[in-house]
């Protein structure tokens, strides 16, 4: 080709600095790079092996059991008030367990070191006081209590007692939520400045069953997973005010609000989490965090299925996660109580720490309720309640 026939940029269509700049970082955002080996997945104690009981044993138990069986736990006692449901509970998990109706009988037993207290919120307080009056350390069911003071109360109890209160907040130990708390502690992400979370999930299964008439499911018994991942997600802020909104869906089945949005501020960042909980197709799961030297974002069809990408400066980072919120959540929540017990340590989810998630949930559902911003912790008590 002649030089006078060579193609050359006009004047207009040289590149400006600004999309040289911009070409350099969309060049490394193509770079991938090595994860860290972060250890988001359960850990069992090295040597304690206590004898376990289950206390209520609901659906979601058979979850609990799963995990144990799995991990290797030793559950020796079985308690509902439901004598079939426990024995079908034992025979299905734990063949060589007891089974019993009344709870004291578990907390008389010296071989009983842990309880877990897997019953609704209201009957539960009574039984997590009279587990941690008999020195047995405690795995309650989540959300923990229906009000702060009460919450409050235990923990004071259990520390006077020496033992440790631990909540099943199960979805930190989901494999992308793990790795990315992990990964927030470990500093990747700098300043988290920003963290948005949605779900679009079909929440039907709840007609006919006593869910059905909790008017704050989704924001309450469901979301409590996605606001203690808030403080998870930001450790070292404390959130300044909360503002939310629930709604009817129409043509949904279930009785409560499946429609929910939160705006979540703090001292120097902000937080957004959308719930439809009436998504018949196409579900999707999605997590956003921006940091000052990161972003992390999870998204997939569900809970159970996750892709993370860690975006810096000099790369992406897609860590190949191992496992599944069910039902590693519920080997995670005993296994950190049963390590912290043989550490002589204060569990990661433990009881004090999760009123931080329960004071936002409360000041959601209270600006819900009567369309007004609240201050988390200004709402003691779960609203209608």
């Amino acid at each position: 080709m002649s030089e006078e026939n060579r193609e050359t940029p006009t004047p207009h269509e040289q590149p400006t600095v600004e999309e040289e700049a911009y070409a350099g970082v969309r060049d490394k955002a193509q770079t991938t790079l090595a994860a860290p080996d972060l250890p988001y997945r359960p850990r069992d104690p090295k040597h304690y092996r206590p004898g376990i009981a289950l206390i209520g044993s609901g659906g979601i138990t058979a979850a609990h059991l799963t995990a144990y069986q799995a991990a290797g736990y030793n559950v020796i006692a079985v308690c509902d008030v439901d004598e079939k449901r426990a024995v079908e509970r034992r025979d299905a998990f734990y063949p060589n367990a007891s089974v019993c109706t009344d709870y004291r009988d578990v907390l008389r037993r010296d071989d009983v070191e842990v309880v877990d207290i897997a019953t609704h919120p209201a009957a539960r307080v009574a039984l997590i006081e009279a587990a941690l009056q008999a020195r047995k350390h405690v795995l309650s069911q989540k959300p923990f209590v229906l009000d702060l003071d009460t919450g409050e109360r235990l923990c004071e109890l259990a520390e006077k007692q020496g033992v440790k209160l631990a909540v099943n907040q199960n979805g930190r130990w989901a494999p992308h939520v793990a790795y990315m708390r992990l990964a927030v502690a470990a500093g990747l992400l700098g300043d988290v400045t920003s963290a948005d979370l949605a779900v679009s999930f079909d929440h039907s299964w709840v007609v006919g069953t006593p869910f059905d008439d909790i008017y704050d499911l989704i924001l309450y018994d469901f979301a409590i997973h996605w606001f203690d991942m808030l403080t998870c997600y930001l450790p070292d802020q404390s959130a300044s005010r909360v503002a939310a909104s629930a709604a009817m869906a129409k043509g949904q089945l279930p009785k409560p609000p499946l429609l929910a949005h939160v705006l979540v501020d703090y001292p120097a960042a902000q937080a957004t989490l959308s719930f439809n909980a009436a998504t018949r197709y196409g579900q999707h799961d999605r997590t956003y965090l921006v940091g000052s030297r990161a972003t992390a974002h999870s998204f997939g069809p569900g809970l159970q299925d996750q892709t993370l990408h860690i975006t810096t400066a000099d790369g992406v980072m897609s860590p190949t996660l191992v496992g599944h919120w069910f039902n590693d959540g519920f080997h995670g929540t005993m296994g950190e109580l049963l390590c912290a017990i043989e550490e002589d340590r204060t569990p990661s989810n433990n009881a004090l720490e999760n009123l931080r998630s329960l004071a936002l949930a409360f000041a959601a559902i209270g600006s819900a309720h009567d369309g007004q911003p609240k201050r988390p912790g200004d709402v003691r008590r779960l609203p209608g309640v």
